[in-house]
């Protein structure tokens, strides 16, 4: 919220409220007409009238966007603590109350499901990878060592050409 906002017209209305009260101890007075000090009131009226009414209208634009700003971090903050699998839940718990009301299921949730099961199988992997022996390729096309009869260099896989047949 913007407090320095509030404060300043809070203080405006404060001058207002002088304005009109020292008017109206001019309508007290005979040297003055009062129906001119009267309107004159009636125009400090109106006056504070539009600029509190100009505040408060943009004072709502700045509040929506305050808000907006507000829900938007939450739900970012949120997410970030989500953990993934909690839409398992909800769709387990949804389909629970589903089956109490007597409602169709949406979704089948697969019996002795765990949550977990996709971590041990990426924990499996990646133990397999680890005890696998790594393989070097070498890469080199311009390699002129001789195997056999033909060189690495004359082993290319043959295109065919346009209209004609595979060599």
């Amino acid at each position: 919220m913007r407090l320095e906002l509030f404060q300043q017209i809070v203080e405006l209305n404060h001058s207002f409220d002088k304005l009109i009260a020292g008017l109206a101890k001019l309508e007290s007075v005979p040297f003055f007409q009062r129906e001119l000090i009267r309107h004159a009131r009636s125009d400090v009226e109106i006056a504070r009238v539009y600029a509190n009414r100009e505040f408060f209208d943009n004072f709502e634009v700045i509040v929506e966007n305050d808000a907006k700003w507000a829900y938007r971090f939450q739900r970012n903050f949120d997410k970030k603590l989500r953990d993934p699998d909690d839409v398992y839940l909800e769709v387990r718990d949804s389909e629970e109350r589903r089956k109490r009301k007597g409602l169709p299921p949406r979704v089948v949730i697969l019996p002795n499901w765990d949550m977990s099961d996709e971590d041990q199988y990426d924990g499996e992997q990646s133990g397999r990878r680890k005890s696998s022996p790594q393989r070097r390729h070498q890469m080199n096309p311009k390699s002129t060592k001789k195997t056999g009869s033909t060189t690495r260099e004359s082993v290319r896989p043959q295109t065919p050409k346009r209209g004609g047949r595979r060599r």
